[in-house]
């Protein structure tokens, strides 16, 4: 069996040699400064009777650097997250995109970012919630 390494940001597949190879690659990266920043951040959906919820961490992003849309039935989180290394100012941005539900009021869609913690409520329209329905 080959073991391959995959970085997909670079395109290109390279050869583990050894039992550890990628860990010491992955290491050597980090003390070189070279890691390459990810492109998307994981979200968290949830939902209940009312709400629909997408939930991100975003440790070390501003809410100045976050910017949070609707189009075309998605919903899309932009993050920049800014650092000073002495003299120079690196950035790095991320997105992440997720399929709206197509039962969700766009008009009463709200966002908030506590600690680094960015909530996004999607309400749903009155007439698709669950209703008790009286028997007589």
């Amino acid at each position: 069996m080959r073991i391959v390494q995959y970085y997909p940001n670079q395109r290109s597949f390279a050869p583990a040699f050894g039992r550890f190879a990628g860990l010491a690659n992955e290491i050597d990266q980090l003390l070189a400064g070279t890691v390459l920043p990810a492109q998307d951040f994981p979200v968290a959906l949830s939902e209940d009777k009312d709400n629909a919820y997408v939930r991100a961490e975003l440790p070390g992003v501003k809410r100045e650097d976050l910017k949070v849309e609707t189009a075309d039935g998605a919903l899309t989180i932009t993050a920049t997250r800014r650092e000073k290394n002495g003299e120079r100012e690196e950035a790095a941005a991320f997105t992440r995109s997720v399929s709206l539900p197509a039962d969700v009021e766009l008009e009463k869609v709200a966002a908030t970012y506590e600690n680094g913690v960015l909530t996004v409520t999607l309400p749903k329209r009155e007439a698709l919630k669950p209703r008790q329905i009286t028997i007589a």
